[in-house]
């Protein structure tokens, strides 16, 4: 006998809203715990701050002493140029081996793939040899072609099933009316690949501004923070604060790493799934 229908979807109504206070809980708990003292962590963890006890000097102390300035800048600068290089490079690969046929394309393809297969730790020894080698160390130069590189596998698997899923005609009719192969791929194909590019662009962003094991690896060196990124900034945090426990200035570190991943989910969220179904189910 099946359960009446108005319980089944309180039920799951239910587990929905438990699972997005799971979620959302630990978020809202280090954006509070950003504005209290360290004693008052220490003994009322989940209280709630008192208005007259706010201290928004966390962030300024995290901000000017703990260099979140200097970071917070090369992660914008590393992280744009990135994810824009993934997109333009990914997007024209993706398009070539999805719309040309050639009898080396498909292990091409593969190839590419291959990347999502290696565990980035087996690689890191050779690519620190090769950048030593370059003068690309302690660079953002250097972060800025090693995130490209790692992220050009995920972006050509989910860009190639959205142009093989485009209609031949469109390419054939943008040929007829007078376009070019690149006049064809810039105006007509890859604008019916936004889907992609967004899903593209929203995890590459998310996957570079963390990223700490190649920035540590590569600008692990840098003694003039020219070229360490946020997740850097907050091991730097327990340096700042002579090893003593700031939990105040770290909790206001953390929400400043996690605004901007925060704001561009909650803007570009609906292009998620749609981007990942439309792109890799269909490829």
């Amino acid at each position: 006998m099946k359960p009446p229908r108005r319980i089944s979807e309180g039920l799951i109504l239910a587990v929905l809203l438990g699972y997005a206070l799971w979620v959302v809980y630990p978020m809202v708990w280090m954006a509070y715990s950003s504005l209290k003292t360290d004693a008052a962590i220490a003994h009322t963890p989940f209280a709630l701050p008192a208005i007259a006890d706010l201290r928004f000097d966390n962030y300024g102390h995290a901000w000017r002493e703990a260099r979140f300035s200097d970071y917070f800048f090369n992660s914008v600068l590393v992280t744009l140029v990135s994810v824009g290089a993934i997109l333009a490079l990914g997007s024209m690969a993706a398009y070539a081996l999805a719309r040309f046929y050639h009898p080396l394309g498909r292990g091409i393809f593969w190839l590419f793939l291959s990347g999502l297969m290696i565990p980035v730790q087996l690689s890191i020894v050779p690519l620190f040899f090769e950048m030593r080698t370059l003068g690309l160390l302690n660079s953002r130069v250097g972060l800025i072609l090693v995130y490209t590189a790692n992220g050009l596998p995920f972006a050509i698997f989910i860009l190639a099933g959205f142009f093989r899923s485009l209609p031949r005609s469109l390419y054939e009719a943008a040929v007829i009316d007078g376009c070019g192969e690149f006049a064809a791929f810039w105006r007509v194909l890859l604008p019916l690949a936004r889907p992609g590019l967004m899903t593209v662009a929203i995890f590459q962003f998310i996957g570079v501004w963390k990223e700490y094991f190649f920035a540590f690896m590569l600008t692990g060196g840098d003694t003039t923070n020219s070229a360490r990124t946020l997740p850097l900034g907050l091991a730097n945090l327990s340096i700042t604060a002579q090893y003593k426990t700031d939990y105040g200035m770290l909790f206001a570190g953390l929400v400043l790493v996690t605004l901007p991943i925060l704001a561009l989910y909650l803007l570009l969220q609906r292009h998620i799934v749609k981007g990942v179904s439309a792109g890799a189910l269909k490829g």
